[in-house]
């Protein structure tokens, strides 16, 4: 079958299709990571987002069940310039290929992903629609589709990826990093479209995690005396999920907080802050961060198309700690005395790097402290 990439600007890239037919709508954004495409593929944070991969071989070592970071796949679409058809690897139990038609995901190949990737650079990230069928579609009406879908901004994508119940975090595939572990703190984690890794993590650190739906009341989180609550990461434009911020408004100075990613920019928002949308985000594993307070460089797993605006939350009091290397945007931020904080990127990564895992590390002596008081 055929594959076509048409961008809302009129820009078609034509190739092959190496998943399932048919057509889905969402913003193209590109992802530098070498390695790691499952993970990708079932990050809710890529939630109406058709991702390009700018490494050119993926697929390689196929597809297994253990590193999935959520229920299901969650982005619209996905391209590639060349999709391996034969994985190498022990754990391996099918091809990408496989695995995306499985789940009816639209994947397209051999097309210039340096050119895509170049254009969405100078143009930034913008809607677009995937196609992959028989014979040759009407690229002009794909265009107004792209054109006339309403986009990221000022809509709520949390909705669509959020757990439906409240539920206790177990594990997943009973790999050793998810062994049962003494719980000694009680966590309540927001889940805004949460990546698995992330409460394994928590686990194995003594928590006791009761993630809850992201519409959650405050005064229902509180009531369960958490000793800490963590907001997760997640899609879209976080202005649209105003029920998000007036909860975590209603929190904040109660008990520890940490935020990743979607869950920095709602608690930048709650504080009476800005969030603003990127040119074209930060999509991929290698993206240098500096550590303000210790002068480190860390690289760090990021995908986010938004953005907090540190200068408006100066007033409330929040001090940035982390600074993006590529474009000086900010990365983290905390406030001492209401003993919060939270980063822009991934500090759980999955599958890497992991020069920022002491994070997790930072929120359990926060919890620690508090304790002691």
């Amino acid at each position: 079958m055929k594959g076509y990439l048409v961008l809302e600007d009129g820009r078609c890239f034509a190739g092959t299709s190496f998943g399932a037919p048919g057509e889905k709508l969402g913003e193209v954004v590109f992802n530098t990571s070498l390695t790691g495409y499952q993970e990708i593929l079932t990050d809710p944070s890529y939630a109406s987002q058709i991702v390009t991969m700018t490494y050119p071989l993926i697929g390689n070592y196929g597809i297994n069940p253990q590193d999935v970071e959520s229920s299901r796949i969650h982005l619209s679409g996905f391209v590639v310039k060349e999709a391996c058809k034969y994985p190498s690897n022990f754990t391996c139990t099918q091809s990408i290929s496989q695995y995306l038609i499985e789940n009816k995901i639209v994947g397209i190949e051999n097309i210039d992903t340096r050119a895509l990737t170049r254009h969405i650079r100078l143009a930034g990230a913008m809607k677009a629609i995937i196609w992959a069928g028989e014979g040759e579609p009407d690229v002009t009406a794909l265009t107004a589709k792209a054109k006339a879908w309403v986009g990221l901004e000022n809509v709520d994508t949390v909705k669509n990826v959020t757990s439906s119940k409240q539920f206790i975090f177990e594990g997943t595939s009973g790999r050793d990093r998810d062994k049962k572990t003494e719980d000694r703190y009680n966590i309540v984690a927001y889940d805004f479209g949460v990546k698995f890794n992330i409460l394994r993590i928590l686990r194995q650190l003594g928590c006791k995690i009761t993630v809850v739906p992201a519409s959650t009341p405050a005064a229902e989180v509180l009531a369960m005396k958490p000793d800490g609550v963590f907001l997760s990461n997640g899609p879209g434009d976080p202005a649209a999920v105003t029920y998000a911020v007036e909860n975590i408004r209603q929190i904040v100075g109660k008990v520890p907080l940490f935020g990743i990613c979607l869950g920095h920019q709602l608690l930048s928002l709650a504080l009476g802050g800005k969030t603003y949308k990127l040119k074209f985000g930060h999509h991929g594993g290698n993206h240098p961060v500096k550590n303000i307070n210790t002068g480190t460089i860390e690289i760090t797993a990021q995908n986010h198309g938004f953005c907090a605006d540190i200068d408006s939350l100066k007033t409330a009091g929040m001090v940035m700690t982390h600074l993006n290397l590529n474009d000086n945007t900010c990365e983290g931020m905390e406030h001492p005395e209401k003993n919060v904080f939270s980063v822009q990127y991934h500090p759980e990564a999955s599958p890497g790097p992991h020069d920022s895992g002491y994070l997790f590390q930072q929120f359990i002596a926060n919890i620690e402290k508090t304790k002691v008081l």
